[in-house]
């Protein structure tokens, strides 16, 4: 693994491990031990990618940011009910299978309430 990805690795398990509360920018950056100048491009490449989220806020009388990460943390919870785990056909399921997930009504189902949350 190339030190740019054990990098980003590093900083994006820092920003889940923070939760809702968030992390301050120049936070991470000395947590992973860059200059400010690496920890700003990281944190703008990841906003980039979609995986965090910078809030611009006033910390203690200065403009700066806050970083939030966009993933999820995921349990067996989640997945609970699927009808994929019982579903005879899973071993032939795939796009355009005998089972295509993305036409399977039984999924479609247990998915449907699930848009809400």
């Amino acid at each position: 693994m190339s030190h740019k990805n054990s990098l980003e690795q590093r900083a994006l398990k820092i920003l889940f491990e923070a939760g809702d509360a968030g992390i301050m920018q120049s936070e991470l950056w000395k947590k992973l031990g860059v200059s400010s100048r690496e920890g700003s491009r990281l944190a703008l490449r990841f906003e980039e990618k979609g995986s965090v989220e910078r809030r611009k806020i006033l910390h203690e009388g200065r403009w700066s940011f806050k970083l939030f990460s966009k993933r999820e943390y995921v349990t067996m919870d989640s997945i609970e009910g699927c009808p994929c785990m019982i579903c005879v056909d899973i071993d032939k399921c795939f796009e355009s299978g005998v089972r295509d997930p993305v036409s399977c009504m039984d999924l479609t189902t247990w998915l449907t309430p699930r848009k809400a949350d």
